[in-house]
Order: C-alpha cells, then structure tokens, then sequence
C-alpha cells in the first residue's frame, strides 16, 4: 500500500519516463540473450559440421578403407568399429560389411553320361578383415560380384561331370565337400573365406525326366509281375501239399477199412451226422420233425416275415 501510495504522488511524466526506461532494459537484456543464444547455436552448428566433416563412424560387422586423395592411394590401415578422424576434402573412408554374405550362383553343366542339369549353388562368403585395403585396391566394392561367379563355375563343371545324373542326388553331400575345398582354395587367391558351399537345386532336362518316370513305370511293373509269379508259385505248393495230405488220407482210410471193414464207415457217418445236426439245431429257421412210424425224418424252413 505504501509503495502504490508513493506511485500515485509521482507526476505523471516522470511515471512515462519510469516506464520507457524499464521497457528498453527489458528489450536490452533480451536482446542480449537472443544474442548469447544465436553464438550457442552458432558454435553447435560449427562444432557439428566440423564433427561432420572430420569424424566418421564404423558400424558393427564393418570395417573402412581409406582412400587418402593427397597421397594418391589407400591407406593399407584397418578402420575397425567406432569413430575415427578424417582430414575432410583430402580422405574418402568407404564402409564395407565383412559378414558372411549368402549368394546364389546358377550354371548348367554335364554329367558324366552326357546329361544337362542346371545346378543352383548356394555360397556364404566373406572378405579377410586384414587384407580389405588390397581386395578395395584390386577389385573394388562390389569384390564379391566379380569374383564369386568366375570361382564357383568352372570348379562345378569340372566336378560335376564326374558324377552321373543318378550320383548327383545319392553322392550330394560328398560333392558339396569337394566343392567347398576346391572353390576355397581359389578363393583364397582373391583375399576371401568361403564359410560354406551346398547345392540348393537341381534341374534335370526334360529328356532325363521322362526317361526316368518310364524306368520308375518299367520297375513298378517288374515288381508287380515278380509278386504274381511269387504268388502262382505259393498257390501251387499250396496245391501240392493239399493233394499230398488228401492221398495220405486216402490210405488210412483204406488202411482202416482194410483192417476194420466198413465200421470206420460207420463212425464217419455218426461225426458227420453229429457235425450237421448241430449246425441244424443252431439255425433259427429251421425245425426237425422226426418220424414215429419209421418213415422219412422232416426238415421244414420257416420263414419268419410270411403270415
């Protein structure tokens, strides 16, 4: 209250010139401070070109080669990962990736009987971190482009034409392997590791396919008619020793009666008599009316669905 009090008793000039002189300390200090905010930023944005243009950064799994402009080579250095100095405008770092990188490499070769089969190789390759400045040197970026294609072809011609059709597929594994050493050893001329090689696909010539699906038909039938002559020859020993038990029976039946007479006869004529009087007394249908006057015994069918 004092100090509203005092302002009131203040002449109304020396109130405006109060308030001028406030209002231009207020635009003085910020004034100021957007001064101190645009040199920060100034220095940031000086400090990040100069990050920019004197640092670069190496990822995981990669590594740099330098290309020095003043010297007029690359530098044999290896730039592993992380951030390292550059001298802007004079150095070039290139980054390249030496992880094992899958390639797929096609080619259509012989067999060794004179087949045609397209063969699909599958390649996991990869370039020596050590000698990286030589492989930028000699070959370039795209080293795997140029390399991988001319290395796999002719030791996969040459191997495969060994082999026949029918051994490619049974002896697969055994043809990788010698793929893989052969392709590395060569591989190792060009600076770069081969991790491993396997054969993917194989593609047969429409000759071989129908020749095989007609050796496939040609087979089922061999087989089918080896079981039919299997089978007539179990049914005709079968035959055999079904003729030879019934002569066996045949004698003891004379043996028996030859020693017995016709009692033998006799005893057959009650076990068959039994047999079909049990298979008559388990039928539902069919009753046995027995004669007392010593006629003919009777065996009526009755049907159950008639009135």
């Amino acid at each position: 209250s004092i100090i509203t009090t005092s302002w009131r008793i203040v002449p109304q000039g020396r109130r405006r010139l109060f308030l001028s002189l406030k209002h231009k300390v207020w635009f003085r200090m910020a004034e100021l401070l957007l001064q101190r905010v645009a040199r920060m930023g100034m220095a940031v944005g000086a400090g990040g070109a100069a990050a920019q243009w004197c640092l670069f950064s190496v990822d995981v799994g990669h590594q740099a080669v330098m290309f020095d402009k003043f010297n007029g080579g690359v530098v044999h250095k290896q730039y592993k990962e992380g951030t390292h100095p550059k001298i802007p405008f004079f150095q070039e770092p290139h980054v390249i990736d030496i992880r094992a990188q899958p390639r797929e490499i096609k080619t259509i070769t012989g067999t060794k009987d004179l087949q045609q089969v397209s063969i699909y190789l599958r390649v996991l390759s990869r370039p020596k971190p050590e000698r990286l400045s030589h492989i930028y040197q000699e070959l370039g970026l795209n080293f795997g482009d140029r390399v991988l294609p001319s290395l796999c072809n002719e030791p996969l011609k040459a191997i495969v034409a060994k082999y026949s059709a029918e051994e490619l597929l049974s002896k697969r594994a055994e043809i990788s392997a010698q793929l893989k050493e052969e392709i590395n050893r060569r591989a190792g001329e060009f600076n770069m590791i081969l991790d491993d090689v396997s054969i993917t696909h194989l593609v047969y010539g429409k000759e071989f396919t129908s020749a095989v699906e007609a050796k496939q038909v040609a087979q089922q039938t061999a087989e089918r008619q080896e079981w039919v002559v299997k089978k007539a020859e179990q049914e005709k020993k079968a035959a055999i020793i079904r003729a030879q038990g019934e002569a066996e029976a045949a004698e003891i039946v004379t043996s028996a009666l030859k020693e017995c007479g016709s009692g033998v006869i006799e005893v057959r004529r009650i076990d068959m008599a039994k047999e079909i009087a049990g298979t008559l007394a388990r039928s539902r249908n069919i009753t046995y009316l027995p004669s007392s006057s010593g006629g003919s015994n009777l065996l009526l069918g009755l049907n159950a669905n008639q009135g």
